[in-house]
């Protein structure tokens, strides 16, 4: 673990986190005047597109800068979840110091858009984004001691599993909305309705709270299962070399 390293992918990440809550200040500008809130307004199509196309060019930029500064495959994803969760941590914080935004903790955002809207309260993504930190550091720390450091299959199957859970909390209400108001045949039909159409008529109703914290343990367990099995490999290799 190279600290020279970490402190500039976090220079790179928090400057990223302006960028990016600079994007949304002008877009709420246009869009929002009198202030963000739901159910959200009808934008051209156009600059919504431009918008998830420039989020899914901002998640390549993460991922290039841990490529280049990750020497394998653990440590660009270590990175890559390290650039990620600063990003997104400081993408709040520069909205509440540039506009006052979000209110609360508790505030309801949109926080995704592909394949349906994710939606949840601003302190859930900012959770998974200290974890995401937290297991960074370990996969860096350990790939220090063992350069061929990696995920066995079944801890990474617990992570996806649970962050697929949790990926479900977020979508949740978007989806029960889709089926409240369409019937089985009629969702056919969504496919060729605009997205954001729909998401006007959106408002959300409820965060699925249990799901979520059931999609966290999952995490910490397979975070937990790693952190166990390299801490007793450092031993072995310790009492080894005594």
């Amino acid at each position: 673990m190279k600290p020279k390293t970490i402190l500039w992918i976090t220079i790179f990440a928090v400057s990223m986190g302006y960028f990016e809550s600079a994007i949304v200040i002008y877009l709420r500008q246009v869009a929002y005047p009198g202030g963000f809130a739901f159910p959200l307004k009808p934008i051209a199509q156009e600059l919504a597109i431009t918008e998830i196309i420039r989020e899914a060019f901002s998640l390549l930029m993460l991922l290039s800068v841990s490529i280049l500064a990750g020497k394998s495959t653990i440590r660009s994803f270590a990175y890559f979840l390290f650039s990620f969760a600063v990003w997104d941590i400081f993408y709040y914080i520069f909205l509440k110091l540039l506009i006052d935004w979000p209110e609360s903790l508790m505030t309801m955002d949109v926080l995704f858009l592909l394949p349906v809207t994710w939606i949840g309260p601003v302190i859930t993504p900012l959770i998974l984004s200290v974890i995401m930190i937290i297991f960074a550091l370990l996969m860096l720390y350990f790939s220090s001691y063992h350069e061929h450091a990696q995920l066995k299959p079944h801890e990474l199957l617990i992570l996806i599993f649970g962050a697929l859970t949790v990926i479900a909390s977020f979508t949740a209400d978007y989806t029960n909305f889709i089926l409240a108001h369409y019937s089985l045949g009629q969702i056919w039909s969504l496919l060729t309705k605009s997205r954001f159409e729909l998401s006007v008529e959106y408002y959300p109703d409820n965060f699925y709270w249990p799901i979520y914290w059931f999609g966290v343990m999952i995490i910490l367990v397979g975070i937990g299962l790693f952190t166990y099995r390299n801490t007793l490999r450092i031993k072995q290799t310790k009492r080894g070399d005594l």
